[in-house]
């Protein structure tokens, strides 16, 4: 057991993980049961494996590299198994400011990339990206407006 624990410190070493990730990894190297819950025991408790750590991570990678939206982070972390505490420690480590200015560009883009459809088309598109994206609907749609309003 003492190599396998040595596989799954550096595993977690290498990058951030979260609890089924990890758990899968364990069953690959043939840990099973009572072996598997200890393995993962040891890991937390040696500060290799932290899911608010995880989730926290996760959630402004997704952010800045990928720019999700916040719906669309917290349901990629649900179907990971985090737990709801954490996903909610992860939504609130995004910056207000900067997701209100990536929400802001992301629907300048679209936008303009849509200039040879109608109006009410091009405003319908644009909320379907954004929305797609995993942004919230209320705060998409009045940047939408307020790209709009420019525009006349």
């Amino acid at each position: 057991m003492a190599e396998e624990i040595a596989k799954l410190r550096h595993y977690c070493a290498y990058q951030e993980r979260c609890h089924m990730e990890v758990r899968e990894k364990c069953r690959e190297l043939g840990l099973r049961g009572e072996e598997l819950e200890q393995a993962v025991a040891h890991l937390v408790e040696e500060g290799f494996l932290n899911e608010e750590r995880y989730a926290i991570a996760f959630a402004g990678g997704k952010f800045r590299m990928q720019q999700w939206g916040k719906k669309k982070i917290s349901m990629a972390l649900k179907q990971k198994q985090v737990s709801d505490y954490c996903i909610r420690k992860a939504m609130t480590a995004i910056d207000g400011d900067d997701y209100n200015a990536t929400l802001a560009v992301l629907a300048e883009k679209k936008y303009r990339l849509l200039c040879s459809e109608e109006p009410v088309r091009r405003q319908y598109k644009t909320l379907q990206f954004l929305l797609q994206r995993g942004f919230e609907q209320e705060p998409a749609r009045r940047a939408i407006e307020q790209i709009a309003k420019k525009d006349e």
